[in-house]
C-alpha cells in the first residue's frame, strides 16, 4: 500500500517557500483553469512534485501526450492542527513550488488533481474535529489551486480509524455538494477478494452518508499479487462488493470502479510489467471502468544502473523500460494516442531481462526444501531452507534467494 511514500517522503518541504499568504479564491493564482474531461482526471498518474526526484511534468507531457497529473499528498501538519500541508511540512497557504508545477502543466493545456492522505502520516480526517472542518481544510486546497478534481486516498493508518473515515467521507460529500462538477475519486487498499475489512467498512460509511463519488478505486499490489491476472481477478471481486454494498447492477458498479496500480517492482517484491499494464488496461476499458491510474510517475523510468529488480525504489521502476512507458497506458485510457517517438528522446531503449527459462511456478500449498527452485513474478527463486506458504521476496531474512529475472 505505497509504503515508499511514507519512508521517502520526509523531505517534502525542500524548495517550498513560506510566504505566509492566505488561501486564494479558486483559480486566482493558478493560471488557465479550464477543466479537462473527466476521463483525463480518471487517467491521471500520481506524481510527487517535491519528493522522490520529481520529473519534469512538461517533459512527460511532450513525450507521452499525457494531460493530467495526480499530485500527492495533502496531510495534516506534523506538529498538529487542522490545516492542509504538502507532506505534513509545507503549508498549502504559502506554497509556490507546487503552484509552479501546476502552472507549467496548465500552460501546456493540461491540469491536475490533488490527492489527500496516502500511506503513513497524519491525515486531516484524523486531525480535524468533524466532517465540516475537514472539508473546510480541503476547500482551501481547491481554492488555492482552482481544482476540478480531488482524490481521497484512504489507507493505513487512517482507514483503521472509524471516526477519521467518517470525517473524510463526510468531507468528500460536502466538497462534492459545494463544488459542482468536482471529480472525486476514493482510493483504498486492494486484496485478492477485492478489498479488506477496512475497505468494506469505508464503503458502508459512504452508503450510510448517501455519498457516491465518481469512483471507488482499489490498489491491487502489496498483497501477494502476481501479475495482471491476479489484479483483474481482484477487480472482478471488488465489482461484486460494490454491487452488494450499494445495490448496483454489474454495469453500474464498473462505471463507479477504478484501478490504481504500481509500476515495476512493488514494495513487497511483486513485479508488474508493461504487458501487465496492457492486460489490466484492456480489462478496464472492456468493462467500462471509470479510472485507470498508477503509483507513480516518479518511478516511471529505468533504474541507473539497471538492477534487474533487486530493490524497490521511489525514483525508478526496477524493470527494463524506456522513460514514461507506463504513463502511455494512462494516455490510452483517456482515449488519446501516445507519440510513437518521444520528443527530445524520452528515454533510451533498455535491454530486456535475462532470457533464461522460468522454473515451475511457486505454489503456496507446496512444501519446499532447501535448494528447491521456483518462479514467481517473472523471477526464479531458490529456497534457502524448508518453507511453505511464504511468498518469494528479496528480503535478507526470508526463505527465498532471488536468482534473477526469467
Amino acid at each position: 500500500m505505497r509504503r515508499l511514500r511514507a519512508c521517502l517522503g520526509a523531505t517534502t518541504a525542500v524548495g517550498l517557500a513560506a510566504l505566509g499568504a492566505t488561501a486564494l479564491v479558486a483559480g486566482s493564482a493558478s493560471g488557465a483553469t479550464n477543466a479537462l474531461s473527466n476521463r483525463w482526471y480518471a487517467a491521471a498518474p500520481y506524481l510527487m512534485p517535491t519528493d522522490n526526484d520529481p520529473p519534469n511534468a512538461g517533459a512527460i507531457m511532450d513525450a507521452t501526450g499525457l494531460k493530467a497529473f495526480q499530485l500527492a499528498f495533502i496531510l495534516a501538519p506534523n506538529g498538529g492542527g487542522c490545516s492542509p500541508t504538502w507532506g505534513g511540512t509545507a503549508p498549502v497557504s504559502s506554497d509556490t513550488a507546487v503552484q509552479s508545477v501546476i502552472d507549467t502543466v496548465r500552460a501546456k493545456g493540461g491540469d491536475v488533481s490533488v490527492s489527500i492522505g496516502g500511506y503513513g502520516g497524519t491525515k486531516l480526517g484524523q486531525a480535524c474535529s468533524d466532517a465540516a472542518s475537514t472539508a473546510a481544510a480541503y476547500q482551501q486546497v481547491i481554492g488555492k489551486y482552482g481544482l476540478h478534481a480531488i482524490d481521497f486516498d484512504l489507507e493505513e493508518p487512517e482507514y483503521e480509524n472509524t471516526a477519521a473515515v467518517k470525517n473524510e467521507i463526510g468531507a468528500a460529500k460536502i466538497l462534492q455538494q459545494n463544488n459542482p462538477g468536482l471529480y472525486v475519486s476514493v482510493t483504498t487498499a486492494g486484496t485478492a477478494d477485492g478489498t479488506g475489512w477496512f475497505g468494506k467498512q469505508m464503503l458502508l460509511e459512504a452508503k450510510s452518508q448517501g455519498f457516491t463519488p465518481n469512483n471507488f478505486s482499489i490498489m491491487p499490489f502489496d498483497g501477494g499479487f502476481n501479475g495482471a491476472a491476479s489484479q483483474t481477478s481482484a477487480l472482478t471481486n471488488f465489482n461484486g462488493i460494490l454491487q452488494s454494498t450499494f445495490g448496483w447492477d454489474q454495469a453500474t458498479a464498473y462505471a463507479h470502479e477504478g484501478f490504481s496500480g504500481m509500476n515495476g517492482r512493488s514494495d513487497t517484491g511483486e513485479f508488474f510489467s508493461q504487458s501487465d499494464f496492457q492486460t489490466v488496461l484492456d480489462y478496464a476499458t472492456s468493462h467500462n471502468m471509470d479510472r485507470f491510474t498508477f503509483w507513480s510517475l516518479n518511478r516511471d523510468r529505468q533504474c541507473s544502473p539497471p538492477d534487474n529488480g533487486g530493490r524497490t525504489s521511489g525514483t525508478c521502476s526496477s524493470v527494463a523500460q524506456n522513460s514514461w512507458d507506463f504513463a502511455k497506458y494512462s494516455v490510452k485510457f483517456a482515449g488519446a494516442t501516445p507519440p510513437t517517438t518521444p520528443p527530445g528522446g524520452g528515454g533510451s531503449p533498455t535491454p530486456p531481462p535475462p532470457s533464461g527459462g522460468c522454473k515451475a511456478p511457486w505454489n503456496s500449498s507446496t512444501a519446499y526444501t532447501g535448494g528447491a527452485e521456483v518462479s514467481y513474478s517473472h523471477h526464479n527463486w531458490k529456497a534457502k531452507w524448508w518453507t511453505q506458504n511464504e511468498t518469494p521476496s528479496a528480503v535478507d531474512w526470508g526463505p527465498w534467494a532471488d536468482e534473477g529475472a526469467c
